[in-house]
């Protein structure tokens, strides 16, 4: 008997390790839910209603294919070795089949597995499932991993003019299997975790995730490298949480974008190439957790900016939490991150760096908060964007580099419609006015507070503070 474990990759459709799993034609599946990992780890609980919404189509799915789903809870993943050993011994199961994860903790925890369960000849078979590319595979010539993200899409993109990587045929359905399962049951354990707000804005059927991802490419994508900074326009494709469980591969996303080309790489327009590269984006946060796991331990990339002196102002910081700063643009982004998990792109942008350099707060406690509340919330992305945003990361905007809120606002926001949907107290505002309401009149009365710091100031200071190091 060959057992599957489905971690961040819950799907039928191009799984490596369930393809595999599945041709000894006798196959169960696992999911382990760790509730105090998940602490641990601070993923949103709007993520983990996400997750386990999704878990219970997959359970069905996996049904109709004859291939039960076994569902255990182990609060802790120090607690799976043992656990998992006697499940295999339970099932006499010669091998476990899994997809490999990127982070520290998730490393760990599968050497520990493979340890325990290779003493008692059972087998782990790991795949390359969640990265276009095994992990440690895109080298410079030195042999070294790549630094600078326009280094690593070069090499990205030689590899994929050779090959674009295909998707894994569908599962068969196995033979009928008399076990019984009742023991591993899922619905007692999800009523802990449900939110509407997920329901509300996040399906997580697959109708609609590949009519989300067809949709994006044949309407969306010849304008894409404009309209993604929009926010008020709908010109992103929305996939991130999708592509963080696993609901959809990253070959299928790269597949649907080469379908003209009959899947071979081949660039027709801005479009494409700049979605592209944002997948690739993606991919280099990916390989820079595997090769510099330092990241993934709460430290810097730079080891010189270890030593920045980040300001202790928890009331600054609450007001950015709960988008109360007076600076629209940025209260806008927090809002929406509150009421939907989710947060526009160039948005994540400016409130990442107006954190970290107006208000000259670490960091850390803007990466935690997002991973508290984001629904697409991945340990490599969010780390990879904050260090981004704090210069303090691989390939990081230069310290100098200090986006102004109000200028991006009323870039990207030339209307204000972003700022009406999310600060509806200043959605009576002219367009002119709505990005810095008491820049000419500060006695305005209004229920919206007053810019919690000076943003020239703000700005020369946290440059002064990065020429220190």
């Amino acid at each position: 008997m060959h057992l599957i474990w489905f971690r961040n990759d819950l799907r039928l459709h191009d799984h490596a390790a369930l393809w595999h799993a599945a041709q000894s034609r006798q196959c169960l599946a696992l999911v382990i839910l760790s509730p105090e990992q998940w602490q641990l780890h601070q993923d949103a609980p709007i993520k983990i209603d996400f997750y386990l919404r999704r878990l219970k189509i997959l359970k069905q799915q996996l049904e109709a294919l004859n291939i039960p789903l076994l569902i255990l809870n182990i609060p802790l993943w120090k607690d799976i070795s043992e656990q998992l050993l006697a499940l295999c011994q339970q099932f006499q199961i010669s091998t476990v089949h899994c997809n490999i994860e990127t982070g520290l903790n998730e490393q760990q925890r599968d050497q520990a597995v493979e340890q325990l369960l290779q003493q008692h000849q059972i087998s782990c078979e790991y795949y390359e499932d969640r990265t276009l590319f095994p992990l440690g595979s895109i080298r410079n010539q030195s042999q070294q991993p790549y630094q600078v993200f326009t280094a690593f899409k070069k090499k990205c993109y030689e590899r994929l003019l050779i090959d674009v990587p295909s998707c894994y045929p569908d599962i068969e359905i196995q033979p009928k299997q008399a076990i019984d399962i009742s023991q591993f049951d899922l619905n007692a354990f999800a009523q802990n975790y449900q939110q509407e707000t997920a329901n509300q804005y996040w399906p997580v059927e697959d109708k609609h995730v590949f009519e989300l991802l067809n949709e994006f490419i044949a309407d969306r994508l010849k304008d894409y490298k404009t309209d993604r900074d929009f926010p008020a326009i709908d010109g992103t494709s929305q996939l991130s949480p999708y592509l963080n469980i696993g609901i959809l591969s990253i070959r299928e996303c790269v597949q649907t974008l080469f379908t003209s080309s009959q899947g071979y790489f081949q660039l027709e327009d801005v479009g494409q190439q700049t979605w592209l590269d944002e997948l690739l984006w993606r991919e280099f946060y990916q390989h820079t957790l595997h090769d510099f796991p330092k990241v993934s331990r709460h430290q810097p990339f730079k080891e010189n900016t270890k030593v920045i002196e980040w300001r202790d102002a928890p009331e600054d910081l609450t007001a950015w939490q709960q988008g109360r700063t007076g600076i629209p643009i940025v209260d806008a982004g927090m809002r929406q991150l509150l009421a939907t998990g989710w947060m526009h792109n160039r948005v994540r942008m400016i409130t990442a760096m107006f954190l970290s350099k107006n208000l000259l707060i670490d960091w850390r406690l803007g990466e935690a908060w997002f991973m508290q509340h984001l629904i697409d919330g991945d340990l490599a992305a969010n780390n990879g964007g904050w260090q981004w945003c704090a210069s303090t990361g691989m390939d990081a905007a230069p310290y100098f580099r200090i986006f102004n809120p109000v200028n991006q606002s009323q870039r990207f926001d030339p209307n204000g419609d972003y700022i009406r949907e999310w600060v509806p107290e200043l959605a009576h505002l002219d367009a002119k006015t709505i990005h810095e309401p008491y820049a000419k009149n500060p006695d305005l009365g209004l229920d919206y507070p007053k810019p919690i710091v000076d943003l020239k100031s703000s700005r020369a200071r946290a440059i002064e503070v990065f020429k220190q190091i």
